[in-house]
């Protein structure tokens, strides 16, 4: 017998029918038209669409519903003059963060975290800041809710020096105390700092913080209107140096698309060779990644909820349905080809650029499903719902 056996399923990628799959402890154990063994528990997707469950590469957990205490005016300068601005809104929502208390942010990183289990998010890349404002606060919180939700959600949680190393002469300290706590991966943003020399010094320092602690490295990069921005070039020739291959995920990246088209090219082999993942939140700002391009050079593009209802970002449901729906307008992927691989960046390949190599729909997968209201991918990203059922590790977590 499965342990879980969902019947009459509808498969991406499969013309031939409906499918059963049986769940055996936390591992897809078979797929088949018509499998004979029953299961301990039996689903019917009544001709549903069942693919793996969805990936956000990218949401800073610490600030959720933060917004109307923090105040807009970080939110206004984010936005406006193309993100000519983008460092004054830093600016502006930092002082914010002397009220950070653990105690009333784990209030609102729990509620964040019961819309992705509603919305069959079961991987999440949680950004934590750690500053000399903030302090641990924040960090403390999200790794509180990485234990409360371990059997619903894996949290991935980064620690973020959000106001830079070089400007912060706490931060570097505060880094590795929040790795010591239990944080999973170095966090950085090096385009903050002000220099080109400082840049670099904070791309060497975390990086030298990976390799100390062996952890994986997500930084956000070039997030601004400025063309001369080449963060993530210098991010690039670090990984090689250090052998990081496939341990490290740019996020944002919004200056590429005003770079030249030579130097876009060199840039893409360059992180082609360094193996780095990609995530973009093109919903959060007017700037984005170049996703088509990237896609066709064979890189790995998620997409993230980046914030929900924080200084940044006034809305957000933890809904990667409603993140790659946002994404099909802004980025022009409107074509049913176009929404496979929206999809693919909420699922599959947000998870490979997480380093989640057996996330995926197939024998000896892992048992990480979403059972939809719709049939296919373009219904679901339009309508974008809730799933009927989520299974995580082989087990249901939640179900309409």
């Amino acid at each position: 017998m499965y342990d879980i056996k969902i019947k009459n399923a509808r498969i991406r990628g499969r013309k031939d029918g409906l499918f059963d799959i049986g769940i055996r402890g936390k591992s897809i154990g078979a797929i088949d038209n018509n499998l004979p063994e029953s299961g301990t528990q039996e689903i019917d997707a009544e001709g549903r669409l069942v693919t793996e469950s969805f990936v956000n590469g990218h949401l800073h957990l610490c600030k959720v519903y933060t917004l109307e205490k923090a105040g807009q005016r970080a939110l206004e300068e984010y936005q406006q003059n193309g993100m000519s601005n983008a460092l004054d809104s830093i600016k502006s929502a930092s002082d914010f963060k002397t009220q950070y208390d653990r105690r009333w942010i784990i209030e609102n990183v729990r509620q964040a975290c019961e819309l992705a289990v509603k919305h069959g998010v079961t991987h999440i890349r949680a950004f934590a800041d750690v500053d000399s404002k903030g302090r641990l606060e924040g960090i403390a919180a999200v790794l509180q809710a990485k234990k409360e939700y371990s059997d619903k959600i894996d949290l991935q949680v980064v620690a973020f020096p959000q106001d830079g190393l070089i400007r912060e002469p706490e931060a570097p300290a505060l880094m590795e105390e929040a790795i010591k706590m239990g944080a999973d991966v170095c966090g950085g943003i090096p385009w903050i700092e002000y220099t080109e020399e400082e840049e670099q010094a904070h791309i060497d320092y975390i990086s030298q913080l990976a390799v100390k602690y062996n952890k994986d490295i997500s930084m956000l990069l070039d997030d601004v209107n400025d063309s001369e921005e080449r963060t993530l070039e210098m991010l690039c020739k670090k990984v090689i140096e250090i052998g990081w291959q496939g341990r490290v995920t740019a996020q944002h990246c919004r200056a590429m698309e005003l770079y030249p088209e030579n130097y876009f090219c060199k840039l893409t082999a360059l992180a082609k060779q360094a193996g780095i993942g990609f995530v973009t939140d093109p919903h959060t700002g007017p700037l984005h990644l170049r996703v088509k391009d990237l896609l066709r050079a064979g890189l790995h593009v998620g997409l993230g909820q980046d914030d929900i209802a924080d200084a940044y970002y006034p809305y957000g449901e933890c809904n990667m349905l409603q993140v790659a729906f946002l994404a099909s307008h802004l980025l022009w992927m409107t074509s049913f080809q176009d929404m496979e691989l929206l999809y693919d960046m909420i699922t599959t390949s947000a998870a490979q650029v997480l380093g989640l190599n057996n996330h995926v729909l197939r024998v000896g997968g892992d048992a990480d499903l979403a059972i939809l209201q719709d049939k296919d991918v373009y219904h679901a990203i339009w309508h974008h719902l809730p799933p009927v059922c989520v299974i995580k590790d082989g087990k249901i977590i939640t179900s309409l």
